[in-house]
């Protein structure tokens, strides 16, 4: 067991990627805090991961929730080994359409969020922790109507650098996962209506491998950066992206 009696807060784990990721490090003997925004989802994560993980309900846009549920971590836990900042989400805007509010919605979920996720739980990782960043593809290749979101995302991994540099002297390593077009609800969620099949096949004809990524798979190189075989390994963005950005 690679991680084993190690203490993984994944946020955004009540579903896609998070909730696969969370499934797999419980599988290595990690011990799961899940942190997300709706009950419902919550509890249904929680029944998934066979009752065996303390559940979060927190806004990741509240400084004052994150603060929370880091504390709740740390009275149950005493310490934080592995942190997933995973949490984000965004919808399609043309440019002319993003409001002041848009943006400032973006900036607190998919930037503010993960900035805050990071300081708040820094305190409580113990030298050889790990934190890892989900970022996108939209880092590398321009999609109209996902300015914001590419730009959220593109700070996000300039974070993992700078924060990763920060946090070396103590050896906590920080990394990002750069999710590909994986099937999740990610999409689904992005208000693209009837739009989204031919969204979809469009990327995947931009795909090297032709075909839509796994959750599972980005779980697995989630597990590789949290691990002790990534305890040389700081700073960096690991695409999984099926050769999307590559080729």
């Amino acid at each position: 067991m690679r991680l084993k009696n190690k203490v993984a807060f994944i946020t955004g784990g009540t579903s896609g990627i998070g909730l696969e990721t969370a499934k797999l490090f419980r599988a290595e003997g990690a011990k799961i805090v899940i942190v997300g925004s709706g009950q419902e989802r919550l509890e249904a994560a929680g029944r998934e991961l066979a009752g065996e993980a303390l559940l979060i309900r927190a806004d990741l846009r509240k400084v004052a929730d994150i603060e929370r549920a880091v504390e709740e971590t740390r009275k149950a836990h005493g310490h934080i080994d592995i942190v997933f900042a995973n949490a984000g989400a965004s919808t399609v805007a043309p440019l002319a359409a993003i409001t002041p509010q848009y943006l400032e919605d973006n900036l607190a979920l998919n930037f503010s969020g993960t900035f805050f996720t990071i300081q708040k739980a820094a305190p409580f990782i113990p030298k050889g922790g790990s934190i890892i960043v989900t970022t996108s593809f939209l880092n590398a290749v321009g999609m109209p109507g996902l300015s914001i979101l590419a730009a959220t995302k593109a700070a996000a991994r300039s974070l993992v650098r700078t924060v990763g540099a920060e946090l070396a002297p103590r050896g906590i390593r920080v990394n990002a996962i750069s999710p590909g077009a994986i099937s999740t609800p990610f999409y689904g969620k992005m208000g693209l209506g009837e739009k989204l099949s031919e969204v979809a096949a469009a990327l995947q004809a931009k795909i090297g491998l032709k075909r839509f990524g796994e959750p599972a798979e980005l779980a697995k190189a989630a597990l590789y950066l949290a691990s002790d075989d990534a305890s040389y390994v700081t700073g960096v963005e690991l695409a999984v992206d099926g050769g999307l950005t590559q080729f």
